[in-house]
């Protein structure tokens, strides 16, 4: 079965950093491209970054240049570093599969704020 367990979020002040951290269980991880999904309040969830199982990064345009995602395919993990941090990126963060496939894990709370 499947698994994601998300970690990292917290509260920041604008401008502020975090770093989050997805452990995946259940899969062969490094041939799957995975990616960082996050959900607001009252909006839809939306894909964030994206990294392929060759390492190609995609992004959308409302993180470019603030957010990094990359892999340790040795552990399993995803993760996500965020910069710059805007209010408008508070939200549940979520990693899974590209596309998301199976139940998705309890996500990781950021909340940009002063």
């Amino acid at each position: 079965q499947v698994q994601f367990v998300e970690s990292g979020g917290g509260l920041v002040q604008p401008g502020g950093s975090l770093r989050l951290s997805c452990a995946a269980s259940g899969m062969i991880f490094r041939i799957y491209d995975v990616g960082w999904y996050r959900q607001a309040p009252g909006k839809e969830r939306e894909l964030v970054a994206v990294m392929t199982n060759t390492g190609r990064t995609n992004y959308v345009d409302s993180v470019k240049g603030r957010f990094t995602i990359s892999r340790d395919n040795a552990r399993n993990t995803v993760y996500l570093q965020m910069n710059s941090l805007e209010p408008e990126d508070t939200a549940i963060y979520y990693c899974n599969k590209n596309p998301p496939y199976g139940a998705w894990g309890q996500g990781t709370q950021v909340t940009v704020s002063s």
